[in-house]
């Protein structure tokens, strides 16, 4: 039975993640931390009937319960707090928190390194399997069509933008033009933007465009272009509960990958 706690169990990817534990018969949700709603029952901060765990704010609980892995979904600056407490407490943690720059997962290799590897961390920017796929595809194509640009739809409370399943995706298509069979098509030398920032922001000659409105959960597409001929790749996430397999799949797979695991991709064999 894997032991599991959940960093930020009081924000909406956090109690998704506890419900979605709590389920799991190989898994025993033992512990939640979340400052905003320290004190209050699970029961009722996620709506597990029956639970009777108490929201705390210590990661100390962490060790005090036995935790196997815990798993993270809150904000950038205190992920990395988490994640440097779990390191060093040899507490194995599961990342799903957007925003983390490639300097700050650095970080998190050389503390690794530093105490020793007494913990592994995994960390994704997207934990639904077919935004895994969907960004997969964007690579392949990119090899055919290396024009491309990114549109990235979430919720409007999301703090970063881009996404970083956008930002990983300009980086599978970067990838895949290492092997184009044909060059990019050359940019207007100065485009005029009547409105600035109406060609969105730009990474490695790709656009990325980021909408933030009520209503929405996490979408992308993917368009390619080439002569007489587009291409969309897009994948929608309706429900939380899409990210929840591929979070179970990272708990139960982290002891057998050592150190900094980086993109669901190393679990699904891609």
């Amino acid at each position: 039975m894997i032991r599991v706690g959940v960093f930020g169990a009081g924000g909406r990817m956090g109690g998704e993640v506890c419900r979605a534990v709590a389920a799991a018969p190989d898994m025993k949700l033992v512990a939640a931390i979340d400052p905003a709603v320290a004190g209050r029952p699970l029961a009722e901060v996620a709506a597990i009937p029956g639970s009777t765990i108490v929201v705390s704010d210590d990661p100390e609980v962490l060790t005090d319960r036995e935790v196997d892995v815990a798993v993270d979904f809150t904000v950038a600056p205190s992920a990395l707090e988490n994640v440097g407490w779990c390191v060093r407490h040899a507490v194995n943690v599961v990342v799903g928190t957007t925003g983390l720059s490639e300097q700050d997962l650095q970080s998190v290799g050389e503390l690794l390194e530093e105490e020793g590897g007494e913990s592994n961390v995994f960390h994704a920017p997207n934990f639904a399997i077919g935004a895994v796929m969907m960004m997969r595809f964007a690579r392949m194509a990119a090899s055919w069509f290396p024009d491309a640009e990114v549109i990235e739809l979430h919720h409007a409370s999301k703090r970063d933008s881009p996404s970083g399943t956008a930002l990983a995706t300009v980086a599978e298509i970067i990838a895949g033009r290492a092997g184009a069979r044909d060059e990019p098509a050359a940019a207007p030398p100065s485009p005029v933007e009547t409105l600035p920032g109406a060609r969105g922001a730009e990474k490695g000659g790709v656009n990325v465009h980021s909408v933030r409105l009520p209503g929405l959960v996490a979408h992308q597409e993917v368009i390619f272009g080439g002569p007489g001929q587009t291409l969309t790749i897009r994948h929608d996430t309706t429900d939380r509960a899409a990210f929840m397999p591929g979070v179970l799949l990272a708990i139960r797979a982290i002891p057998e990958h050592f150190g900094l695991t980086i993109g669901l991709e190393a679990l699904l064999g891609l």
